[in-house]
């Protein structure tokens, strides 16, 4: 039904950005700079991931936003949501993952911490200050990883 309503409406996908510098350089950007801002602030209080420099043995997992406006009932722009996935297809079998599983009602998965030593770019534009350099050591599962599931 929303997928019919957008359509008609003419709103939602095609007027959202793809790349960070589309969000950028749209009429609101700082609409999606805070949406941003609050989306890695929250991954950031979820333990979801430390810093670190990247070790010499191990390869960096690129990641990107997916940038989502929501409307309210009245066709007026109510959120900016911004979605923070990483890249799976940089992740090689047996090294960024051992196997990949569907969800399961138990305990232990629904947490969704890494058994695998993962290491993610840090989010275009968001770079930690002075910490440019470092990677994302990924403690628990996000959107585009294989483990996601």
């Amino acid at each position: 039904m929303v997928y019919l309503e957008e359509s008609y409406l003419d709103v939602g996908i095609k007027n959202d950005p793809v790349l960070f510098s589309q969000a950028m350089e749209c009429s609101q950007p700082n609409k999606w700079i805070n949406a941003m801002k609050d989306k890695v602030k929250s991954m950031e209080q979820n333990r979801v991931w430390d810093p670190i420099e990247l070790p010499n043995e191990y390869k960096r997992v690129g990641c990107k936003c997916l940038f989502k406006t929501k409307y309210d009932l009245n066709s007026n722009i109510d959120i900016y949501k911004v979605r923070l996935v990483a890249k799976d297809y940089t992740q090689k079998d047996g090294i960024d993952y051992k196997e990949t599983f569907s969800p399961v009602p138990k305990e232990d998965t629904l947490r969704g911490d890494l058994e695998e030593e993962v290491y993610m770019d840090q989010p275009e534009g968001f770079l930690d200050e002075g910490k440019g350099h470092m990677v994302y050591k990924l403690k628990k599962s996000i959107y585009g990883l294989k483990q996601a599931s």
